[in-house]
């Protein structure tokens, strides 16, 4: 695929979700990176901010497979993998595919349900296949887990454990709508379109999962310069040895940065990556993947906050 249609989809996909999801601009552009560049996203903010709804918009936009799976504290593996059930006229067991098996996954209240049933995202996620009775099956392509998570409410949940969260490219941070924001989302209702039923808001796919796919396949083509490649190592090297740091980003964390800088570029327009591509990138990479000291959480410092100024500290190259 050509860069001006890369470019061209993106805007257009961008539009599509824009019809229904106000603001969460940041949301919607970082989304759709990860998905073309096979990366997984965990969205993290209050109730009522739209992150299911989000979700949901996203897939009308997309001619893709969609599953929602609502995670709650008795839910099994095998709700989301499948299982095997014996045919006795067969006299052998068939294999019933579970939610996972789809293109576009959405995992809400992903940290209520427990780590025994986190867990069987964790192959999914990285190896695009699901294992079952000793037999794999490979997932589908594209294939994306979006998960969404409430941060404040902690009596029910389940922390994801770090090597789950590791295996999320980003992990966005949704927020309040301004004042011009809410106002509009109130004129939807006010005009008598409600957002439980799409429908209302004539959503159009704009890419189907061949489309993403071949995506995928031409980004890998998009010049990645050998100081980029450098500035990115720095960065992570930087995190291991920060003082309000113990436990610093994981080699993971450095290809996630460069795959996503590649696909932002080709969104862009570009067929090259700039430092600023890998400044945008890095707090939505690292956050969720630095352990802050003790004595810093106490003093409210952020991740956010450590990774400015990490990067404040690793020169960039010129271009």
């Amino acid at each position: 695929m050509e860069l001006a249609q890369i470019a061209s989809l993106f805007e257009k996909a961008v539009a599509e979700i824009g019809k229904v999801v106000v603001g969460q601009e940041e949301l919607v552009e970082a989304t759709l990176v990860a998905l073309f560049c096979e990366g997984n996203v965990l969205i993290e903010g209050v109730p009522g901010l739209g992150k299911t709804l989000f979700v949901n918009t996203l897939s009308r936009a997309l001619t893709c497979d969609f599953g929602r799976i609502q995670f709650t504290p008795d839910l099994m593996p095998s709700d989301l993998t499948g299982h095997s059930i014996y045919n006795a006229q067969e006299q052998q067991f068939t294999f019933n595919p579970g939610p996972i098996f789809t293109n576009l996954l959405l995992a809400d209240e992903i940290n209520r349900a427990p780590a025994k049933t986190q867990s069987a995202l964790l192959e999914a996620m990285q190896e695009r296949q699901v294992t079952v009775d000793g037999k794999s099956y490979p997932l589908a392509r594209p294939y994306i887990t979006i998960a969404t998570q409430n941060p404040l409410e902690q009596e029910g949940t389940y922390p994801l454990p770090e090597a789950q969260l590791d295996r999320f490219m980003f992990k966005l941070l949704i927020d309040y709508p301004v004042i011009e924001q809410e106002r509009r989302i109130l004129t939807h209702y006010a005009e008598g379109r409600d957002n439980r039923d799409l429908t209302q808001f004539d959503l159009q796919p704009v890419m189907t999962g061949d489309d993403v796919v071949a995506i995928q396949e031409a980004i890998v083509k998009i010049i990645i310069e050998p100081s980029i490649v450098n500035y990115i190592s720095d960065v992570i090297a930087k995190t291991r040895a920060w003082h309000t740091i113990s436990v610093g980003a994981s080699p993971r964390a450095g290809v996630h940065i460069l795959l996503a800088a590649r696909a932002m570029a080709a969104c862009r327009g570009r067929d090259f990556v700039v430092p600023d591509d890998v400044k945008e990138l890095a707090p939505w990479v690292l956050r969720h993947r630095l352990r802050l000291r003790p004595d810093a959480e106490i003093e409210g410092v952020l991740a956010d906050d450590v990774i400015r100024e990490v990067l404040d500290t690793v020169e960039a190259p010129r271009q």
